[in-house]
């Protein structure tokens, strides 16, 4: 690859002195940017061995036909390429983005197994998506025909909206019911914007509005609406709220001050990059600036957390898992971010109080080692006797996962049914519940997972939809 574009992108990059500086380059700044990605783009697809076993499709959720849309990027047909991704990943500019491609597609690639490094396959979905937005290629949802049948979607997040999507292009009328005051579920408020840019997410959803889709926002089911009321609104109803219950952490000192969960720390954040008000923020109380941060965890939103406090300014950032490298559920690409940026991994670490009169001022630390392996296969973490000391702390965030909530009972429905673990019980064919008419998708169903999933679940639940509606159409005209 010619290297002048990159040199160029370079060198304006470092003569930005200041914002307004910034500004009267950016033109040149855009220019310079889309001319080094395309060419890095046909570069990385034209690395694609086209190989007989094609593990980066098998080992994506979605299937996407990632060997065909590389090789369409390498020669330049960028048009073909989105429309053979967009086939089957309703919104690949934003998997490009938050996947976890080093282990899905990118990670099981031919070529990084032989040891010459990966295609970067994230990073070339989501070119030839930005560029199909840059163009207008991406176009509003305009169904052949309009159908009488209404669906009501619970749930304005990844699988929600892909199932929108999908029952648009059939026609079905489709309304939206979220709590939040803004669509996108955790791709607007709880991924942070330095990984999931929001103009990407809040265009996605203008395109949907447009399509016909229609939104009832700051509405919470069971509150403002009954889930019953939904059902007799629409011909049949999807269940996509996620898992928003965080799992918390007891121990002395657990109610103090300055200790926060993971998605009020993100959700802040996230609301002050859109400009909203936040007390919260504005208070300091969930602002990283200046404070000795440690996280609690070792999951993707630990990841999250710790790189947004970076970014915040915080003075330190460390962050506490029980288990080693080796054995941490988040992605090692974020992790390798994390501390390029500056984070403190301290591994074989589980907290056991906190400390300080009012505020928190520290964590009790308890170390650990590895021990035999426990019911999931993972080595169990053993607690190592008078090794624990005090990790002097101004905000602690507890980012150990998520939980769902008691759906049946919030919404006064015990004859929906769900797991041991509070997840909804539904067919894993064709999504229903034990409610007919009633389907669930995503993390409800799941538990916590990644976005790629939830949009394969509201793909289908959407074609099992459609099945249902047509079923019933014919029942009622017989």
């Amino acid at each position: 690859m010619a290297q002048q574009p990159m040199l160029k992108f370079v060198q304006t990059a470092r003569q930005m002195p200041d914002k307004r500086q910034a500004e009267d380059r950016r033109e040149d700044f855009d220019e310079i940017y889309r001319e080094f990605a395309a060419e890095k783009a046909e570069e990385q697809a034209s690395r694609c061995s086209q190989c007989g076993v094609p593990y980066c499709q098998t080992h994506c959720p979605l299937h996407n036909n990632i060997p065909d849309w590389l090789m369409l990027t390498a020669t330049g047909r960028l048009r073909e390429a989105y429309e053979m991704s967009q086939a089957t990943n309703t919104f690949p500019e934003i998997c490009g983005r938050i996947c976890p491609q080093d282990r899905l597609c990118e990670g099981n690639c031919v070529i990084e197994q032989s040891g010459h490094g990966t295609v970067t396959i994230g990073a070339v979905e989501k070119y030839i998506t930005d560029t199909a937005w840059e163009q207008g290629w991406v176009q509003p949802v305009q169904p052949r025909q309009e159908r009488g049948e209404s669906v009501g979607i619970i749930g304005a997040g990844p699988g929600g909206l892909a199932a929108a999507d999908r029952l648009r292009q059939a026609g079905v009328q489709v309304t939206v019911y979220d709590r939040y005051d803004r669509a996108g579920g955790l791709m607007t408020y709880g991924i942070p914007s330095f990984k999931l840019e929001k103009p990407v997410v809040m265009r996605r959803i203008e395109q949907l509005e447009a399509s016909g889709v229609q939104f009832v926002l700051n509405c919470n089911v069971g509150e403002d609406i009954s889930f019953d009321a939904i059902r007799g609104k629409h011909d049949a109803v999807l269940i996509a709220t996620g898992v928003y219950t965080s799992r918390d952490l007891g121990g002395p000192g657990s109610g103090l001050a300055g200790i926060e969960k993971a998605i009020d720390y993100l959700t802040a954040s996230n609301r002050n990059s859109f400009g909203d008000e936040v007390e919260a923020f504005d208070s300091g109380a969930l602002d990283a600036k200046d404070k000795r941060v440690v996280v609690i965890g070792g999951g993707d939103t630990a990841m999250d957390c710790v790189r947004t406090a970076i970014r915040q300014g915080a003075s330190s950032v460390k962050l506490l898992y029980r288990r080693d490298r080796e054995n941490m559920p988040g992605s090692q690409r974020e992790v390798q971010n994390a501390e390029e940026e500056g984070v403190d991994f301290v591994w074989l670490t589980a907290p056991a109080g906190f400390t300080g009169e009012t505020q928190v001022d520290g964590v009790m630390v308890q170390k650990m080692r590895l021990g035999v392996a426990d019911a999931s296969g993972r080595r169990a973490p053993e607690l190592i006797e008078g090794a624990d000391y005090i990790e002097p702390a101004d905000l602690v965030i507890k980012a150990l996962g998520f939980e769902p909530e008691d759906l049946p009972t919030l919404w006064n429905t015990p004859e929906l049914t769900v797991t041991r673990w509070g997840t909804i019980r539904c067919d894993h064919k064709t999504h229903m519940s034990a409610l007919p008419g009633v389907f669930a998708v995503g993390d409800i169903v799941r538990g916590a997972s990644l976005v790629v999933w939830a949009i394969r679940d509201g793909r289908e639940a959407a074609d099992a939809m459609l099945d249902y509606l047509a079923q019933a159409d014919a029942v009622a005209a017989q």
